[in-house]
């Protein structure tokens, strides 16, 4: 986890070379390629290759790592607990708004109340095995694919903002980020402090470029979840376009690092956490902060259609 001490603009604490460069969220200089830790539970050798799997991150350079209680019920957090150690000075960040429900037709459910916030973050807490989380997500339902609030999870953003700053001045949170956000709920979340925002976004799916662009304006980090399409089956993906088969095969370079490669080229203050399994597409990954596009390449990548993926599952 880390120890609260910044690390250098060029290097990580291990000193490795920062994939994708630097980048900021939370005032602190972490590399613009992360790791999502969302698919440790699909790590098919068990806990020890789980583990290792986060080890090869962190000498790849990895010290910005995304997570959450609800991912494998609190498996992905014990996991980081024991790869990670204090010298590695890693970036957690994790997120509320929902709750692991092994029993219920999905394995998650919302869980947006403002107690609920609470609960989530000190499972948080208990699971990683800290005082503090650096940067903890307020997950909404305002747009993008997933389940819609209904009934007494729709909760007004004050009612949230309230118990999130609460708990921020606490100590148990050190800073603020959002998830499936609008522009306007953007701005007027503003005031209390957003370090980050996480939406779904690709290359294929650019409808929230002027949230974007104002977090840009703000110093705010852009972290999108969905960086290569959306997970739902039906969706389209970014490996799927010719524009970027075509920039694959001119550049020697996976489909994937091209659509990675174009979220870093769009914008400054875009950070990647892509998500895997597999230590090979790890790696993979990570190469991608190394892609140089050029112009031409950017502008037939930029051609790209973008298609809504504001589908809401129930």
């Amino acid at each position: 986890m880390t120890t609260g001490t910044p690390s250098s603009p060029g290097t990580t604490a291990s000193g490795a070379a920062r994939p994708g460069g630097p980048g900021l969220i939370a005032g602190r200089t972490v590399s613009r390629v992360g790791y999502g830790a969302m698919q440790l539970e699909r790590v098919r050798e068990g806990r020890a290759a789980a583990v290792a799997l986060v080890r090869r991150a962190v000498e790849l350079g990895v010290d910005h790592i995304d997570t959450a209680q609800f991912y494998g019920d609190g498996l992905s957090n014990e996991v980081l607990r024991e790869a990670l150690r204090p010298e590695d000075d890693v970036l957690v960040v994790s997120k509320v708004g929902a709750t692991p429900d092994p029993g219920g037709p999905r394995p998650l459910r919302l869980a947006q109340r403002p107690e609920e916030l609470r609960a989530s973050v000190e499972d948080n807490l208990k699971s990683l095995g800290v005082e503090r989380v650096p940067v903890v997500n307020l997950r909404r339902t305002d747009i993008g694919p997933g389940i819609r609030a209904e009934g007494d999870q729709v909760v007004g953003l004050d009612d949230q903002l309230a118990v999130m700053t609460a708990m921020r001045d606490e100590g148990k949170i050190g800073a603020i980020g959002l998830s499936s956000v609008s522009a306007n709920v953007l701005r007027r979340a503003m005031p209390a402090g957003i370090a980050c925002v996480q939406n779904s976004y690709s290359l294929i799916a650019r409808e929230d470029e002027e949230i974007l662009a104002l977090c840009a304006e703000q110093g705010i980090a852009w972290v999108p979840y969905f960086p290569l399409g959306s997970a739902f089956p039906g969706f389209p993906k970014v490996t799927d376009e010719p524009a970027v088969l075509a920039a694959a095969q001119s550049l020697g370079r996976s489909p994937s690092q091209v659509g990675l490669a174009w979220l870093l080229h769009h914008s400054p203050n875009v950070l990647l956490i892509p998500g895997t399994a597999d230590t090979g597409h790890l790696e993979a990954n990570v190469a991608a902060g190394a892609v140089a596009l050029d112009d031409a390449t950017l502008a037939a990548l930029d051609a790209v259609p973008s298609r809504s993926q504001d589908v809401p599952l129930g």
